[in-house]
């Protein structure tokens, strides 16, 4: 079980977002903080994996922190300048989430979050391969909504992802079509999609027709 820490000072949006982690399977809050000064503490006292922090403290700035808890930090902010962005990133953070995001953004990220955990856990040395398969899996969260084009729907996008996570044989979008219930060319917009983001491997296979088919796979390494 990751154990996580909440720290904003809206008492109700920290509430609202402890709510959300605790319904990822795998994920349980322990504490949460209304300040600089409480998340210190509530650290030191419940020894959290992972802390969700807000930007802006009454006692402090949630970035100048970051170094201060020593643990894994998502930084959960309506602050979306790229100067803040880069200066949490800079600080060590695993991830940026930018207020207001629904329950399965923050779901996303704690997930591929939970699988970076995985591949590292038990681990005392990683070569290049390994440590750019965990760069990958941190921001697999990311990704889904990130590939998604003007006027496609994320939740169909995350479904068609999913799809292919789950599948230990590559799917045609034919494959996809009948699984989730879609017509043939939406899933192949969307196994389109997953291509170009770089979260899909496409292979050709050749009928008796001749005319080659698209075979999706996720990209797992």
């Amino acid at each position: 079980m990751i154990r996580v820490l909440v720290v904003d000072d809206d008492y109700r949006v920290a509430n609202l977002h402890a709510q959300m982690v605790g319904r990822v399977t795998g994920f349980e809050v322990v504490a949460v903080a209304h300040s600089a000064a409480e998340a210190r503490t509530a650290v030191a006292e419940h020894h959290p994996d992972l802390v969700l922090l807000d930007m802006y403290l009454p006692d402090g700035h949630g970035t100048d922190l970051v170094p201060e808890l020593g643990v894994d930090v998502l930084m959960v902010t309506a602050d979306a300048e790229a100067a803040s962005v880069r200066k949490a990133l800079g600080a060590g953070v695993v991830n940026y989430l930018v207020k207001p995001f629904a329950a399965a953004q923050l779901a996303d990220r704690l997930q591929a979050y939970a699988k970076y955990r995985a591949h590292l856990d038990g681990r005392s040395a990683l070569d290049q391969v390994e440590i750019d398969r965990a760069a990958r899996l941190l921001r697999e969260g990311d990704l889904v909504e990130g590939a998604v084009p003007k006027g496609r729907s994320p939740q169909t996008a995350r479904l068609v992802a999913e799809a292919l996570q789950s599948s230990q044989t590559p799917l045609t979008a034919a494959d996809v079509a009948t699984s989730l219930g879609l017509s043939r060319p939406t899933a192949q917009r969307y196994l389109a999609d997953l291509a170009a983001a770089g979260r899909a491997e496409v292979t050709l296979r050749y009928g008796t027709t001749g005319r080659p088919e698209h075979r999706y796979a996720w990209r797992r390494a």
